[in-house]
């Protein structure tokens, strides 16, 4: 009874703590490139069509600010997008109720990633190993408590994923079948989880059975009966959406070589561990620092888990089971959809081994140091966040009452939207396409005595308008006065008209 009490006021602290860490996340940091899409899907207008001319910053977060039905929002997936819908539903419904800015909807994948924490406590239990330890090493991980910040649906596909295992390891089938089923309705890439789940379970259907005599428990094809009639609608609505979406975005990734696969893999299954910690780092030394790290904590917590079981649920293969699925959808589609928030799926498992394997205390001690440094920088540190905010900042301070220039992007949302929320309301902005001349750009830039262009290279479209950008303001008209310092993954410029002739 004591250990019990001592037990559930344990988990309440680790709650406690990632209420703070994961509030504290989507508070400070800036706003995404993706999380645009969140906001735009929800307001009714997915694709904006910006004007050629100036206009101020609080035009696009007006924009955003507006709301739509999920009828819409479920046209504009099919027609626009590449999501399913579950969370952009959810969204329609939390606005209503917390409000419309970044980050009251930020606060969505915070609730999602606490009860995420809750269902990683409950599988801990059920599975003899210490819940408040496996709560605390999951949050550590930096792709967790990354997603479970941020406006998109990796946090409320996490929560469905993990409550549909409490599901399975409770024998509640269909429910189980349900739960994992709109984790795929909420993000595609949870498929790899939850497929995994339903035919590890199927094929423990036997000892299932032998482990509950006293309950009438079905065989094997009962319980593949059950955990099917609970996925298989969400996962038809998914496919419906899926198909409309399937060719919506070619060329999105690179495409597929397996060396290369391999190492992205490993690189973003470290980060998922130790964050931005090697960005801090001088250039030469960062791969070094990287090593120093995985060899430190990979070895020894590899060693323990090899040591001990791995429990009743075969959590190995639910970890490993997102890196090998996006190895498969690689190979398949040649493409390399490989990103450390589609791997982030996999820390809670990751994290419940090494709790399984209950590993020395200089280990805990050791990894717990990277992962409060690694979470700390995940707030902070600018190296970890997007260039939205740091870029939007220096480009005010430069711009006075001048107008900035900004990249439109592949489809208008993503930088155009992060760069305007971060940016002073009344801040004139030129959005500037692929298409447009050098010539045209300097025309609409000649109302201002000060310009600044914000060269962010976030996609193939923002790249291929920098030439044009860069070319409108090497004019005599115009001379080069200042350039914005230690922005991380853009340049700012700032310019000014002379008295020269165009």
């Amino acid at each position: 009874m004591v250990n019990a009490r001592r037990d559930f006021f344990a988990r309440c602290a680790v709650l406690l703590l990632a209420a703070a860490v994961l509030t504290a996340t989507a508070w400070n940091r800036g706003a995404e490139y993706d999380e645009q899409y969140t906001l735009f899907v929800t307001s009714g207008t997915p694709r904006p069509i910006w004007p050629t001319t100036p206009l101020r910053a609080d035009a696009v977060t007006q924009m955003q600010a507006e709301h739509a039905d999920v009828a819409t929002v479920a046209r504009d997936l099919r027609r626009t997008d590449v999501h399913p819908p579950l969370y952009f539903w959810a969204v329609v419904g939390w606005r209503a109720i917390a409000g419309d800015g970044l980050f009251a909807i930020r606060m969505l994948s915070v609730a999602c990633a606490l009860a995420a924490l809750t269902a990683v406590g409950a599988i801990a239990r059920r599975c003899a190993i210490p819940p408040a330890l496996a709560m605390l090493l999951t949050l550590g991980c930096y792709g967790f408590a990354y997603t479970g910040g941020i406006a998109r649906g990796f946090a409320l596909a996490q929560m469905l994923t993990l409550a549909g295992i409490v599901g399975v390891l409770a024998r509640h089938w269909t429910g189980a079948g349900l739960l994992l089923g709109c984790a795929v309705l909420t993000n595609y890439l949870a498929v790899f989880v939850a497929a995994t789940v339903l035919l590890l379970t199927v094929c423990a259907g036997r000892r299932l059975q032998a482990e509950a005599p006293h309950r009438r428990a079905p065989g094997r094809i009962g319980i593949a009966l059950q955990l099917a009639g609970g996925f298989v609608p969400p996962v038809l609505l998914a496919g419906w959406f899926f198909m409309a979406q399937r060719d919506s975005r070619p060329g999105q990734f690179p495409p597929f070589e397996w060396l290369p696969a391999l190492l992205r893999i490993a690189r973003y299954a470290a980060a998922n561990l130790t964050g931005g910690l090697p960005l801090y780092a001088p250039e030469p030394a960062r791969i070094w620092v990287a090593a120093i790290l995985a060899s430190g904590l990979v070895l020894p917590v590899g060693a323990a888990i090899v040591r001990r079981r791995c429990g009743p649920f075969p959590l190995v293969i639910c970890a490993l089971a997102p890196a090998l699925g996006l190895l498969a959808l690689g190979f398949a589609f040649d493409n390399t959809p490989i990103e450390l928030r589609y791997l982030a799926f996999g820390t809670p498992f990751a994290a419940l081994l090494v709790a399984r394997a209950r590993p020395r205390r200089w280990v805990l001690g050791i990894l717990f140091a990277v992962q409060t440094a690694s979470i700390a920088g995940l707030i902070v540190r600018p190296e970890t966040m997007q260039p939205a905010r740091s870029s939007a900042r220096a480009a005010a301070a430069l711009a006075l009452d001048g107008a900035v220039a900004i990249p439109r992007g592949n489809d208008g949302v993503g930088i155009v939207g992060a760069f305007a929320m971060e940016a002073p309301p009344s801040l004139p902005l030129l959005i500037v396409g692929p298409e447009d001349s050098p010539a045209a750009i300097r025309q609409h830039l000649s109302g201002f005595r000060r310009a600044v262009l914000v060269l962010l290279p976030q996609d193939g479209a923002a790249q291929a308008a920098i030439p044009a950008m860069r070319a409108a303001l090497a004019d005599p008209g115009w001379r080069e006065i200042a350039k914005a310092s230690n922005i991380v993954g853009a340049e700012v410029v700032a310019f000014e008209r002379t008295d020269r002739p165009e």
